[in-house]
């Protein structure tokens, strides 16, 4: 009975050990993916609705998304940290084209104009949803822009990122390109 419980406590330790060392046990691949710093592993809930339309006007619905890891990002034109962020996001969406992750990038209460303008100077090829009335954005309760979300296959926010992050770097695309492993379509 002592050897089966020093053996549980040194399990223990070794889990212990991983989670605050950044690791994280991915569920669906049977693996170990790296954490990189600023993306916070949070007490997994369901995700609230995003049915909102992109700045050309189609619809996108996040329930329409199931199967697929979604990349929800909430942005502002007048926030010093998305202007510096969007040209990083930009890269990541051009060199993810053909893996199952879905870039949601919410605009949060500005006009089309300014949008797209914006978006013309910084990052060209990215489409963003528009939250015209910011209704979408207070339901998501961000605690700052700007905001992303890493949401699961089976439609529940996993991961967290509060302010801008270098997401073309190295640790933050070899994460996301793991998360879209796990997609199912």
């Amino acid at each position: 009975m002592k050897q089966l419980r020093n053996t549980f406590s040194i399990i223990g330790c070794i889990l212990a050990g991983m989670l605050t060392s950044g690791l994280v046990w991915a569920e669906d691949t049977a693996s170990v993916l790296m954490v990189p710093k600023g993306i916070l592993s949070i007490a997994a809930y369901p995700a609230p609705p995003l049915e909102l339309s992109d700045i050309d006007g189609n619809p996108f619905s996040l329930a329409q998304e199931k199967g697929r890891w979604v990349f929800v990002h909430f942005w502002a034109s007048w926030c010093g940290p998305c202007r510096r962020e969007i040209p990083a996001i930009q890269s990541m969406v051009e060199k993810f084209k053909k893996l199952p992750l879905t870039f949601a990038i919410v605009n949060t209460a500005e006009d089309e104009d300014t949008v797209f303008t914006f978006l013309g100077l910084l990052a060209p090829d990215i489409v963003s949803l528009m939250d015209l009335d910011g209704q979408v954005t207070e339901v998501w309760k961000p605690r700052g822009l700007p905001s992303t979300y890493l949401v699961d296959p089976a439609g529940i926010v996993r991961y967290q990122a509060l302010g801008g992050r270098p997401w073309d770097e190295d640790g933050y695309r070899q994460f996301l390109m793991g998360l879209s492993a796990q997609s199912t379509r």
